[in-house]
């Protein structure tokens, strides 16, 4: 292993397993061509052979490795395998969107309870778009050799996934219905249940796979999974705790701990993040308040490793100056130039 490799994965091993750090670690991370823009477009969804998106990824992995050579920041590589938000849906049965200028998403597939119901929670083994996943990740690992670290596909929470495939605005009249709300808890645990087997086969055929899906920044692979929680910012807090917290709390009790991405504007939500064992990344977007208001309940040591990207440089210099004795930072910097990498780095390690 290149040894800047071994060194960030100590480094990051230590924010994230809630070690005092004295300083918050520096991620630089090349663009990768979107998998919208690969001539072939999401591997998932299409009929070609899996082979054709290996130098895609096997690319970007390499683009990474130069980029650490040069730069001697804190990041370490690893082989991404983005895909659209659509791809626990599509196992259910959603078509997909594929937009010209970003990721495809999942068309609603039902806009009732009734529908919902007929629904049946498919076999693993027999959902294409997921064995894809496998599928590529083999051919990746065949090239790149059994050391180097593997990258997850896009990982949404069991209530994410069915508020994609049951139609949003009928999915909620029915949340909030006495009679159809037990048709909500239904559909969500089935695709709960899809997403934790998805994951436990994959952690064990995969044991270099990096849990953290978003952003672009690698975690240890022992930690528990990193997953999109972005319906959380539209239900209270009391249907947040009876119905999707209780699934993500059995993940951390199962795999250990959890690592979340958040971009609603969920701050209400933050105090019962704190009821998820070993809540150890936490990746939140601006939403409507900012960024500071994650000090409140996930601020200082016991609180999560505050992976953050797409940060201006005055944000960063207040989330510092703001934080709570203990609290630790990952901050990632995606961009295409080396030249303005170097110097964002120079100027966040002189802050």
């Amino acid at each position: 292993m290149y040894p800047h490799i071994q060194r960030n994965c100590d480094f990051l091993g230590k924010l994230y397993r809630k070690e005092l750090s004295e300083r918050p670690a520096w991620c630089v991370h090349p663009n990768q061509i979107g998998i919208f823009k690969w001539e072939d477009g999401d591997y998932t969804l299409s009929q070609r052979p899996i082979e054709r998106w290996v130098p895609w990824v096997v690319e970007h992995y390499r683009h990474q490795v130069e980029w650490l050579e040069k730069l001697d920041d804190d990041s370490v590589p690893f082989a991404r395998l983005t895909t659209g938000t659509q791809i626990f849906a599509s196992a259910f049965g959603c078509e997909a969107h594929q937009f010209a200028d970003s990721n495809p998403c999942a068309l609603p597939l039902v806009s009732s309870a009734q529908e919902a119901d007929k629904i049946e929670e498919p076999d693993l083994w027999n959902c294409r778009g997921l064995m894809r996943v496998f599928e590529l990740l083999r051919l990746v690992q065949r090239e790149l050799g059994p050391e180097v670290f593997l990258g997850p596909c896009d990982l949404q929470s069991g209530f994410d996934t069915a508020s994609l495939i049951w139609d949003k605005t009928d999915f909620y009249c029915a949340l909030a219905d006495p009679e159809e709300r037990q048709a909500v808890i239904r559909l969500a645990g089935k695709c709960a249940r899809l997403f934790k087997k998805f994951i436990t086969e994959l952690r064990k055929e995969f044991p270099n796979l990096n849990p953290c899906h978003c952003p672009n920044v690698w975690a240890p692979p022992e930690m528990g999974p990193w997953l999109s929680n972005d319906e959380c910012g539209v239900v209270s807090t009391l249907v947040f705790e009876e119905i999707m917290l209780p699934e993500l709390v059995d993940l951390a009790e199962t795999f250990g701990g959890l690592g979340m991405h958040c971009c609603a504007a969920a701050e209400h939500q933050f105090a019962s993040f704190k009821k998820i064992p070993n809540f150890y990344g936490f990746n939140r977007c601006k939403a409507q308040r900012g960024f500071t208001p994650i000090f409140e309940h996930l601020g200082g040591l016991e609180g999560p490793t505050h992976t953050l990207s797409w940060l201006a440089e005055e944000e960063i210099a207040e989330l510092r100056a703001k934080a709570p004795a203990g609290t630790r930072f990952v901050f990632v910097w995606t961009g295409a130039d080396i030249e303005e990498a170097k110097g964002w780095l120079e100027r966040m390690r002189q802050g």
